[in-house]
C-alpha cells in the first residue's frame, strides 16, 4: 500500500471519530450560553454574579478535563492491545480520581467566598456569589464523573452516544433553569440559586445517563467495570495522575496566559476588551474543530500504539493535519472575507466593531498554527508523550507571547492587536516545535510501543 494511499484510509476513521468529539464540544459551549441567556433575564446582578463564579470554577473544571485525557490515552492504548481488563481498571481509577477532584473543587469553592470582597468587585454581585459559587463547586462531581466516562467511551470509538446524552442535559439544564430560575409549573422562584440547583441536576442527570448506557451497551460489556468500587490500586492511580497532571497543567498554562493577556488588554481601554472579546469568542468556536480532531487522534494514536502498528501512526498524523489544514483555509477565508460582517453580529459601535473586523484577520492567520499544533499535540498524548508539550507551552505562553505581545502593544503602539500578534507567533513556534516532534516519535523504528498487559488482578479484593 503506498503512503498516499495509507493517508487516505487513515484519514476517513480520524474523521468519522472526530465529527462526534467536535459536536461534543459544542455542546458545552451551548450550556453556557443559555445559562447566560436565562440569568441574564434576572439582570445585570445575577448575570455579573455567575460569570464571577463560572470563572472562578474554570481553573478546576480545566484541570478536570486535562485528567480526563489520561483515561482516554489508556484506554485507546488498551483497546489496540485488545486488553479489556486495562481499560476496566482505567475507567474505574479515573472515576476515583473524578471523586477526589470533586471533593477537591467543593473545598476550593468554600475557601474562595470569605475571599470575594478582594476581588474589588461590586457589592451586590459579591453578595449574590456566594450559594450560587457553592453549587457550582458541587457540580464538578457529577461533572468530572461524566468527563472520564465520556473519555472511555470515544477511545472505545463509541462517541454518538454520550453526545446524545450530553445534548439531553443541556436540554434538562435549560428545563431545570425554567422551573426553578422562574418558578414555572408551581416550583419556588429560586433565581440566580435555581440556576445553580439546575446545573447539579442536569450533570447528576447526565452522569447517570452515561453510566447506565456503558454498563447496558452490549459492544463495551466486556470493557467496564464489572465491580465499580474496589480496593483502589495505588500503582495506577499513579499511573493516570502521571499522565493526566502535565496536560492539566499545560492547559491551565495556556489559560492563565491568556488572562494575563486580557487584564494587559483591559489596560488598553472599554473598546480595546470589547473587540478583543468578541474576536476571541469567534476564534474559540471555530478551535472547537481542531480540537475535536486532536481528541480523535489521541485516540487512534494511542490504539496503534497498543496494538503495536507503529507503521500506522505518520499516516495517521499527516491525514489529521491534512483535515485540519483543508478546514483552517476554509475558516480564515471566512474570517478574512467576512470580519467586518462577523464583528458587526456583536458590536453596534462602529469603532469597536472595526477593531474587532481587524482582530479576526489576524485570528485567520493564527488559526493555521493552532490547528497544527494542537492536532501534533494529541498525536503526541496518544504516544503517552505529555511532559514535553507542557513545559513547552508554559514557556512559549509566558515567555514568548506575552513579552512579544506587550513589547508590540505598548512600545511600538500597536495596542490590542499586538497582543494578538505575540500568540500568533507564540502558537506558531509551538506548532513547529510539536509538529517536528510528533514527526520524529511516529518514525516506526524510533515508536516505544506500549507494554501489556498490566499485573494487578482486574476485579479483586471487595465483594468477595
Amino acid at each position: 500500500m503506498t503512503m498516499l494511499r495509507q493517508i487516505r484510509e487513515e484519514a476517513k476513521p480520524t474523521l468519522a471519530l472526530a465529527c462526534p468529539l467536535v459536536a461534543g464540544q459544542v455542546s458545552h459551549m451551548l450550556t453556557g450560553l443559555a445559562d447566560t441567556v436565562m440569568i441574564g433575564r434576572l439582570g445585570a446582578t445575577p448575570l455579573a454574579a455567575s460569570a464571577l463564579a463560572n470563572s472562578l470554577i474554570h481553573l478546576p473544571l480545566v484541570f478536570g478535563v486535562g485528567m480526563a485525557t489520561a483515561v482516554s490515552i489508556q484506554v485507546s492504548q488498551a483497546r489496540g492491545a485488545e486488553d479489556p481488563a486495562w481499560a476496566r481498571t482505567s475507567l474505574r481509577h479515573g472515576l476515583y480520581l473524578a471523586g477526589a477532584m470533586g471533593v477537591a473543587s467543593l473545598i476550593f469553592g468554600g475557601a474562595l467566598i470569605p475571599s470575594l470582597p478582594w476581588l474589588k468587585q461590586v457589592p451586590e454581585v459579591i453578595e449574590a456569589a456566594p450559594v450560587y459559587l457553592m453549587l457550582i463547586s458541587f457540580s464538578m462531581l457529577p461533572a468530572f464523573g461524566s468527563m472520564m466516562i465520556k473519555s472511555h467511551a470515544d477511545s472505545m470509538n463509541r462517541p454518538w452516544t454520550p453526545f446524545w446524552i450530553l445534548m439531553g442535559g443541556v436540554l434538562l439544564n435549560v428545563f431545570f433553569n425554567w422551573l426553578l430560575i422562574f418558578g414555572a409549573l408551581g416550583f419556588p422562584a429560586w433565581g440566580l440559586e435555581g440556576a445553580g440547583v439546575a446545573t447539579v441536576l442536569a450533570r447528576t442527570c447526565t452522569l447517570i445517563g452515561l453510566t447506565l448506557w456503558c454498563r447496558s451497551d452490549v459492544r463495551l460489556r466486556e470493557w467496564v467495570p464489572r465491580r465499580w468500587f474496589t480496593k483502589p490500586d495505588w500503582v495506577e492511580l499513579h499511573a493516570l495522575w502521571k499522565l493526566g497532571l502535565p496536560t492539566s497543567l499545560q492547559i491551565v498554562a495556556e489559560m492563565t496566559a491568556m488572562i494575563a493577556a486580557t487584564l494587559i488588554i483591559g489596560s488598553l481601554g472599554a473598546l480595546a476588551l470589547a473587540a478583543h472579546q468578541v474576536a476571541m469568542t469567534c476564534a474559540a468556536t471555530v478551535f472547537m474543530v481542531p480540537l475535536g480532531l486532536s481528541q480523535a487522534l489521541t485516540v487512534r494514536i494511542g490504539e496503534a500504539r497498543g496494538a503495536k502498528r507503529p507503521e500506522r501512526m505518520r499516516p495517521i498524523l499527516i491525514g489529521g493535519w491534512l483535515i485540519g489544514i483543508v478546514f483552517t483555509v476554509f475558516s480564515a477565508s471566512t474570517f478574512l472575507g467576512f470580519n467586518e460582517t462577523m464583528a458587526g453580529w456583536f458590536l453596534a459601535d462602529s469603532p469597536a466593531a472595526a477593531v474587532a473586523a481587524g482582530l479576526l484577520s489576524v485570528a485567520a492567520v493564527f488559526q493555521l498554527a493552532d490547528a497544527l499544533q494542537i492536532t501534533s499535540v494529541g498525536a503526541l498524548r496518544g504516544l503517552s508523550d505529555v511532559r514535553y508539550p507542557a513545559w513547552l507551552s508554559f514557556l512559549i505562553c509566558w515567555f514568548v507571547s506575552l513579552p512579544i505581545g506587550w513589547t508590540l502593544a505598548y512600545p511600538l503602539g500597536q495596542g490590542v492587536t499586538g497582543i494578538w500578534w505575540g500568540f500568533t507567533i507564540g502558537l506558531t513556534t509551538m506548532a513547529i516545535a510539536f509538529g517536528i516532534r510528533a514527526w520524529g516519535k511516529t518514525r516506526p523504528d524510533k515508536v516505544d510501543v506500549v507494554k501489556v498487559s498490566t499485573t494487578m488482578v482486574d476485579e479483586p479484593i471487595l465483594g468477595k
